[in-house]
C-alpha cells in the first residue's frame, strides 16, 4: 500500500496498519448499512411501522460512519475503497437470510444477528487500533456504542 503523506505521530507502517484496519471496517460498515435498508424496505406484520420507523436512524448513523471511517482513512494519507465490489470482496461479507418481505420479528432476528458480527469484529479492531493510533479507535468505539444501542433496541422487540 502506497500512503499520499504520513500524519504527525505515526510512522509509515503504523499508518498502513491503521488504514488497512479501517478499510475492512469500511466495507462492513458498508455491508452493514445496504443490508439494514434492505430490512427496512422487506418488514410486514403487525410490528411494521414500529420496526421500519427504527430502522431508519439506525440506517442513517451506519451511513455516517462510513463516512467518518472512510475520512480518516482519507486523513490518515490512504485511499478508502467504497464500491460495491470493495464490500462483495471483504472476506467477511454477511449474506442476509431474508431475501423477501417477512414478518418484522424476522427481520430483527436476522439483525441482531447481523450486530452480533459487528460488534464483535469493532471491538476486535478496537483492540487492534488501542496500540497503533488511538484516535482511530476512538472512531470505532463510537460505532460501537451505536451499535450496542441498536442492539438493545433489536433484542427488547424479540422478548
Amino acid at each position: 500500500m502506497t500512503l499520499e503523506f504520513i500524519v504527525p505521530g505515526l510512522g509509515e507502517e503504523q499508518s498502513e496498519k491503521v488504514v488497512g484496519i479501517l478499510q475492512t471496517e469500511l466495507e462492513e460498515l458498508n455491508d452493514l448499512a445496504l443490508l439494514l435498508k434492505h430490512a427496512h424496505w422487506n418488514v410486514k406484520g403487525k410490528n411494521f411501522i414500529a420496526v421500519h420507523e427504527m430502522l431508519d436512524p439506525q440506517i442513517d448513523i451506519v451511513r455516517d460512519a462510513v463516512d467518518t471511517v472512510a475520512e480518516r482513512i482519507a486523513t490518515l494519507g490512504g485511499s478508502p475503497n467504497g464500491t460495491a465490489d470493495a464490500v462483495v470482496a471483504n472476506k467477511n461479507h454477511v449474506m442476509y437470510p431474508i431475501l423477501k418481505r417477512e414478518c418484522a420479528l424476522e427481520h430483527l432476528k436476522a439483525v441482531d444477528s447481523l450486530y452480533v458480527t459487528a460488534i464483535t469484529a469493532l471491538r476486535k479492531r478496537i483492540n487492534e487500533l488501542d496500540e497503533l493510533d488511538v484516535i482511530s479507535s476512538n472512531i470505532l468505539q463510537d460505532v460501537t456504542q451505536h451499535l450496542e444501542l441498536f442492539q438493545w433496541f433489536m433484542r427488547s422487540h424479540l422478548v
